[in-house]
């Protein structure tokens, strides 16, 4: 599976952006987004399985970001609300070529994008 992610850029506090994962590939896989602020670790963010019908969010977004796909143009989306200056990081998306639920391990998901900058100022 190969992965491109895109929509980041700078938007103030409070402010909306979505973002895109174009995949070429298997459509079946459990795909999530994973952020990395400077100087911190990698971070689980939002998750999705192959339906699209089950989803898992990392606590700090739920409510503010909804994460969903659709199958036929094989793309996943991060519709991200409210943004805060912590939102502040690169995006990536990835995928885990194994069906079944959502989930947040970093070391599963064996397929990535190149990453999208979300720079939130306040």
């Amino acid at each position: 599976v190969q992965l491109q992610a895109s929509g980041g850029g700078s938007v103030q506090a409070g402010g909306s952006l979505r973002l895109s994962c174009a995949g070429s590939g298997s459509a079946f896989s459990t795909m999530g987004w994973f952020r990395q602020a400077p100087g911190k670790e990698r971070e689980f963010v939002a998750g999705i399985d192959w339906t699209g019908g089950t989803t898992l969010y990392a606590d700090s977004v739920k409510g503010q970001f909804t994460i969903s796909r659709d199958r036929a143009k094989k793309t996943m989306y991060l519709q991200m609300n409210s943004l805060k200056a912590e939102d502040t990081a690169v995006y990536y998306c990835a995928a885990d070529r194994r069906l079944g639920y959502p989930h947040s391990s970093v070391d599963e998901y064996d397929s990535w994008g190149q990453g999208t900058q979300l720079t939130v100022s306040s």
